[in-house]
C-alpha cells in the first residue's frame, strides 16, 4: 500500500515539470525570437576606411552571413536593415515617413535623461571615445531603436569595424582585436543585453583576440552613449542589444583572410545568439 502511494505522489509531483516543460517550447516555436541586425553605417556615411576598404562594405557582408544563419533556424524571425542596394524598403520608407515623428521620438528622450541627470536619478559615465554621428545618421539611429520598439525585437545587433586616429589611410595602426559593447547598467535594457552579449563575446573570444586598446577593457565594454544600444533610454527594456566592433580594419587587408574571418565571426556570433536564447540543457 505504501509504494503505491509513493508512486502516485511521485507522478503528481513530476507532472506539473512536464507540463510547464512542454508549455515552454509550444511558445517558442508559436513565437519566433525577433531578431534585427544592422550593419553599421552605408553608402553615403561609411565609416572607417583602409585604402580602398570601406567600413561599411565589411559591415554589410558579415551582417549578411549572421542574418542568413539565423533565418535557417526557424525559431528566429531576422531583420536586417540594409543590403547591397542599400536600406531595405522598409526602413527606407520608415526613415521617410517617419521623420519627424522620430525626431520628436529622439528629442524628448535626450530631454527626459537630461532631467534624470540633473536630478541625480542617472548618473552620466565617462565612456570609451567615439566618433559623433551627423544629423541624418542620427534619425536613422534613433529611428531603428523606435522600429524595434514599435516591432517588438528581442535583440538588436549591430555590426561594426573598428579603427583609431592614423596619418594616411595606408597606415597600420597599432591595435587589434574585437571588442562587444553592451547597454550600461542604469539602462532599461540592461539587464538581458549584457547576459546575450557575454554569450557572444565568449563564443568569439574562443578563436579570436580580444581588443588591445587599453580604454575597451579586454573587449567587454559597458557603454551609456552608443544609439544603437539604447542612449537616452530609446530602447524598451524587453529589447536587448548588443554592438560589436570585429576589429581594426586595417588588419583585414587581405582578402583570403578577411573572408575567413567573415565566415568564422558570422557562425561564432550566431552560436553565442542561440546558447543564449535556447542553453543546452544540462
Amino acid at each position: 500500500m505504501k509504494k503505491i502511494f509513493w508512486i502516485t505522489l511521485l507522478i503528481f509531483c513530476f507532472f506539473p515539470f512536464v507540463s510547464q516543460a512542454a508549455q515552454i517550447k509550444t511558445v517558442k516555436i508559436i513565437k519566433p525570437i525577433k531578431i534585427l541586425i544592422v550593419p553599421g553605417h552605408d553608402n553615403e556615411v561609411w565609416g572607417a576606411q583602409y585604402k580602398n576598404l570601406k567600413e561599411a562594405d565589411m559591415n554589410l557582408v558579415l551582417a549578411t552571413q549572421i542574418y542568413n544563419l539565423l533565418k535557417k533556424d526557424k525559431r528566429y524571425k531576422v531583420y536586417i536593415t540594409r543590403n547591397s542596394q542599400g536600406y531595405v524598403k522598409e526602413f527606407a520608407d520608415y526613415f521617410m515617413t517617419e521623420k519627424d515623428n522620430i525626431i520628436t521620438f529622439k528629442t524628448k528622450a535626450k530631454e527626459a535623461t537630461q532631467n534624470k541627470i540633473d536630478t541625480g536619478s542617472l548618473i552620466s559615465k565617462i565612456n570609451v571615445p567615439h566618433n559623433a554621428v551627423s544629423a541624418d545618421t542620427s534619425i536613422k539611429l534613433y529611428g531603428i531603436n523606435k522600429w524595434a520598439n514599435e516591432n517588438k525585437i528581442d535583440l538588436v545587433l549591430s555590426v561594426h569595424f573598428d579603427d583609431t586616429n592614423r596619418s594616411t589611410l595606408s597606415e597600420i595602426g597599432p591595435y587589434k582585436g574585437f571588442t562587444v559593447y553592451y547597454p550600461d547598467s542604469q539602462m532599461a535594457n540592461a539587464k538581458e543585453s549584457v547576459s546575450v552579449a557575454k554569450s557572444i563575446f565568449n563564443k568569439l573570444h574562443k578563436k579570436f583576440t580580444t581588443s588591445t586598446y587599453p580604454e575597451e577593457n579586454n573587449g567587454f565594454v559597458s557603454d551609456q552613449k552608443l544609439i544603437a544600444l539604447g542612449a537616452s533610454g530609446t530602447l524598451n527594456s524587453t529589447v536587448r542589444a548588443v554592438l560589436i566592433e570585429y576589429g581594426y580594419i586595417y588588419r583585414f587587408g587581405n582578402s583570403a583572410m578577411r573572408h575567413k574571418f567573415y565566415t568564422n565571426a558570422a557562425s561564432l556570433t550566431a552560436q553565442g545568439i542561440t546558447n543564449y536564447f535556447f542553453p543546452a540543457k544540462k
